[in-house]
């Protein structure tokens, strides 16, 4: 099994939101409603909003194994730390150690130094335990209103340098 991980351009954004769609709907219905689902694809994986998330500074990375995608991420430098806004793999994939590849091949193109920040929804306990091995540590909790009527109830972890 060979991880072949590339930066995503704007061409990339239907592909991404083709995964994020398939992926949000195989892992997400017993973590949260369909409707908040669609809600959050619609304003946040279209294929529009992805390349304005790409024009604002969002870096994202697709990930391959063989010719079929099975990753997608996004990062994003603020001032002192990097700002981990996606991080999927797709559900059939999960512990194959494909997140755990994924996840080093990423910060490999980053600064070291800096640490890195990301939210995830408390009741995603897989994705938290992943994070915790990835060495991350909860530093908040909150519920972050996003429109729509729905909020999501997250762990904002660190993982420090």
């Amino acid at each position: 099994m060979t991880l072949k991980v590339r930066p995503a351009t704007e061409q990339d954004a239907s592909l991404i939101s083709q995964l994020a769609h398939k992926i949000w709907h195989e892992h997400y219905p017993a973590i949260i409603s369909v409707e908040q689902i669609d809600f959050m694809l619609q304003s946040r994986y279209s294929e529009k909003v992805i390349e304005e998330q790409m024009d604002a500074g969002e870096k994202f990375f697709l990930a391959y194994l063989e010719d079929e995608p099975v990753a997608y991420a996004s990062i994003e430098l603020k001032n002192d730390h990097y700002y981990m806004h996606k991080f999927y793999v797709a559900v059939p994939k999960h512990r194959s150690g494909i997140g755990h590849e994924f996840f080093n091949n990423i910060m490999l193109r980053t600064d070291p130094t800096k640490p890195y920040k990301l939210q995830v929804n408390r009741q995603n306990y897989k994705a938290v335990n992943f994070y915790f091995k990835m060495g991350f540590v909860i530093n908040s909790i909150g519920d972050f209103d996003i429109g729509g009527g729905y909020f999501m109830n997250d762990f904002v972890m660190v993982r420090h340098v």
